[in-house]
């Protein structure tokens, strides 16, 4: 597969303030991450590598033919990849039960899922921006689905 500059860019920057926005829900607003059982740093760590994992999936899915094809607009198409990834990523970790907080209501379940879509719709937004505002000639001919 052969990306473009504007991959690079949207995928580093989308992943850079998924995760801030993670670090400030979890390590500031909630205070989750004081829970954590295991070495701090290590936790931080992997949080990064899955942010990037998640810019690139959010990346391929605002890129996927589908979405090109019913939504033309880079802003709108990024809107629905966060949402489409958002609550993926959201019904994945809470069928593992993976969780900071050990009492669950309707409520939090509702707030974190909400908080998880929005996450993942900055992310999106950024990657509709690096389409719109990164020039490349002939970029859609670089990447390969």
């Amino acid at each position: 597969m052969l990306y473009s500059f504007r991959f690079f860019i949207s995928w580093i920057i989308s992943a850079i303030v998924m995760y801030s926005l993670f670090y400030v829900w979890h390590g500031i607003f909630l205070n989750d991450l004081e829970k954590i059982s295991f070495n701090i740093v290590i936790f931080l760590l992997l949080a990064a590598l899955v942010y990037l994992v998640i810019s690139f999936v959010i990346y391929r899915t605002f890129e996927s033919r589908l979405l090109k094809k019913y939504i033309v607009k880079p802003m709108s198409r990024g809107i629905i990849s966060g949402v489409m990834v958002g609550f993926v990523l959201f019904a994945i970790v809470s069928v593992l039960g993976i969780s900071f907080t050990h009492t669950v209501n309707t409520k939090y379940i509702i707030v974190d899922c909400a908080w998880q879509i929005l996450e993942q719709i900055v992310g999106g937004l950024i990657v509709g921006l690096g389409k719109i505002m990164i020039f490349e000639p002939n970029s859609d001919d670089l990447v390969h689905d």
